[in-house]
């Protein structure tokens, strides 16, 4: 098979679209509607397409296009054998086209392996630069990519960067956060409890009924009581 961008649209334009197929995607461009599983394993086909083909699936306006792309690279950075400057040009790749992985499933489908991959065992500065960032899809990248750590039982960036984001005001960011640092609890309920004794009365309460899913009736009912006054999101 000749892994090309072109081959690779070629063959997803001809997969099929149920008739009732509803997709809902957060950001602009075309969505045709094609199962996400039939994507993924077309995907898996072209998992050896070259960066430079990968970015130009990045560059269509067909959504399902750019879920292949976010796609390649994750296959791309969860196998063991792709070697580290290979990984850190899916890195850079990513963070260079930002402005072509603005939903967030994009986000969430790539983030934790191409981003938060790269970053175990480097610097985490990047990740509170994106946090702090003025696009949404970036800051939802910032706690996204911790989910590499969180399977590796390494905490901190996960709550550190959910205390910069403790005020976001976009929807699908509180979502993020609030269900990263839920996760991270399940590990650590300790770093949890302090998160929400800091922030559970101002923090969105989107972003608190996340956080606090799991935890028993008397504990949810305590800080979702803490947080009458708090904005729910729409």
């Amino acid at each position: 098979m000749t892994s090309t961008s072109d081959a690779f649209t070629e063959r997803l334009m001809a997969l099929p679209v149920p008739e009732t197929r509803a997709y809902r995607s957060s950001g602009p461009g075309v969505v045709l509607g094609i199962r996400m599983r039939d994507v993924f394993a077309l995907a898996k086909e072209f998992i050896d397409l070259e960066p430079s083909e990968i970015v130009k699936l990045l560059g269509s306006d067909v959504h399902e296009i750019r879920v292949g792309a976010c796609s390649v690279m994750d296959k791309q950075a969860r196998r063991k054998r792709t070697p580290d400057a290979h990984r850190a040009r899916l890195y850079d790749l990513y963070l260079g086209h930002h402005d072509r992985i603005n939903t967030w499933d994009l986000v969430d489908l790539a983030a934790p392996y191409v981003v938060g991959g790269h970053l175990f065992g480097r610097s985490r500065a990047v990740l509170y630069e994106l946090a702090r960032s003025a696009h949404w899809w970036e800051r939802r990248t910032a706690i996204v990519a911790t989910s590499y750590f969180i399977r590796q039982d390494d905490l901190a960036d996960t709550f550190g960067i959910a205390d910069v984001l403790v005020d976001d005001p976009a929807d699908l960011v509180q979502k993020a956060y609030g269900g990263w640092i839920r996760e991270a609890g399940k590990r650590d309920r300790a770093l949890l409890l302090a998160f929400l004794d800091r922030h559970a009365a101002t923090m969105p309460r989107t972003a608190l009924r996340y956080a606090v899913e799991h935890l028993d009736g008397g504990l949810r009912a305590h800080y979702m009581g803490l947080a009458r006054h708090a904005p729910e999101s729409d």
